[in-house]
C-alpha cells in the first residue's frame, strides 16, 4: 500500500497549490499542509519551499515525485495480480468522464456493476479530461472516459496512465426535419456546404474537427451560429437556424423538428473515445470487467442509435 502522503505530494505536484490539492483529494487545506510537513519530517528531506504566499516543490521534491511513477505502477500491478489470484475485486470503484460519456456509458456501467455486486461502492464523477487525469492521480477515480482529441495529456506518452480505445464515435449531420435533404438515408458534407452551420467558437477542439472535415472535401462552410452544448445546438437546429454535427454517442432526446443523418463520402469526421487508467491497473479484475461492459455498450449504441434517432 502506497503511503497516502506520497499520493498527496503527487497531487500537489500536478496542480501546484494546497487548495487545489485539497479539492482533488477531499482533504481540508490544513490536512494537506500537515501531510506534506509530516512527509518531509519522516523522510528527512526538504520537499517544499516557500514561494510568495504559497509553496513550491524543491528539486528534491520534484525528483521524488517523478521517481514515484515507477513505484505506483508496480503497486498497481501487484494489487491487480493479488486480486486476480484470490478471485476477488476491489471494494470501491471510482469512474469519471465527460458529460455524454457519464450519461451514456458510465451510469449504465455503474448500475450493472452494483446489480452484480450489491456491496460494491461505485462513484461516478462528471469531469472534463484534464480533471479526470487529476482525479486518477489523486486516486479519487480508477477509470476515466475521455475524448482523446480533447486531452492535453498524451496518454500514450505519459508514464502514469495507459488507455484502451472504446469506440470511434462518428459525427452525424442534424438538420431541420423540413430540410430538402431530411428524407435522405445519408448526406455528404459537400451537399450542405452552402447551408448555415452551427458549431463551436474558433479555437475549440470541435471547431477544429469541424474545419478539418470540410477541408478534407475542399469546401468552406458558412458558419452562422455558435453553440457550446449539444443541447443548445440541437435547439438551434430545431428552430430552423441551420444544420450541425452531432456525435452518435449523443442522443437527440425529445427534440422536435430535428433529423439525424449519417455522413457518406469523404471527410466523415469522428472522435476517438478512450478509457484511461493508472498504469499497471489494467489487469485488475474489476477494471477488465468494466472495459468489456463499456466496449459492448458503446458498440450497441453505435448500432441502435441509427434506428432510434435516424
Amino acid at each position: 500500500m502506497i503511503d497516502s502522503r506520497i499520493t498527496t505530494l503527487r497531487v500537489f505536484a500536478r496542480c501546484g497549490t494546497v487548495a487545489g490539492t485539497a479539492e482533488l483529494t477531499g482533504y481540508s487545506p490544513s490536512a494537506v499542509s500537515a501531510q506534506l510537513r509530516e512527509l518531509q519530517r519522516v523522510l528527512g528531506m526538504q520537499l517544499l519551499a516557500k514561494d510568495g504566499r504559497g509553496v513550491r516543490l524543491t528539486a528534491t521534491g520534484r525528483f521524488l515525485v517523478e521517481g514515484s511513477d515507477t513505484l505506483i505502477t508496480h503497486w498497481e500491478r501487484l494489487r491487480a495480480a493479488a486480486l486476480e489470484a484470490g478471485d476477488q475485486v476491489q471494494s470501491r470503484l471510482g469512474l469519471g468522464g465527460f458529460s455524454t460519456a457519464a450519461a451514456q456509458l458510465l451510469a449504465p456501467l455503474a448500475a450493472t456493476l452494483r446489480k452484480a455486486r450489491p456491496s460494491l461502492e461505485v462513484q461516478v464523477l462528471e469531469a472534463n479530461p484534464a480533471r479526470c487525469f487529476d482525479l486518477l492521480v489523486a486516486e479519487r477515480i480508477d477509470l476515466a472516459v475521455i475524448v482523446a482529441m480533447q486531452s492535453e495529456t498524451y496518454v500514450e506518452e505519459d508514464p502514469r496512465f495507459e488507455q484502451t480505445t472504446l469506440l470511434n464515435d462518428p459525427l452525424d449531420v442534424i438538420l431541420p426535419s423540413d430540410h430538402p435533404l431530411a428524407s435522405r438515408e445519408t448526406v455528404t458534407l459537400e451537399e450542405l456546404a452552402t447551408d448555415p452551420w452551427i458549431t463551436e467558437a474558433p479555437g475549440s477542439t470541435y471547431h477544429s474537427l469541424f474545419t478539418a472535415a470540410f477541408t478534407a472535401v475542399g469546401v468552406t462552410p458558412r458558419i452562422a451560429h455558435e453553440a457550446v452544448e449539444w443541447e443548445t445546438q440541437i435547439a438551434f437546429v430545431g428552430a430552423g437556424l441551420g444544420v450541425g454535427l452531432l456525435p452518435r454517442l449523443a442522443t437527440l432526446g425529445n427534440a422536435e423538428n430535428v433529423t439525424r443523418l449519417p455522413i457518406s463520402g469523404r471527410g466523415r469526421p469522428s472522435r476517438r473515445i478512450v478509457a484511461a487508467v493508472r498504469k499497471g491497473s489494467l489487469g485488475s479484475p474489476l477494471i477488465k470487467e468494466s472495459l468489456v461492459i463499456l466496449q459492448a455498450r458503446a458498440k450497441r449504441i453505435l448500432t441502435e442509435r441509427l434506428e432510434s434517432d435516424l
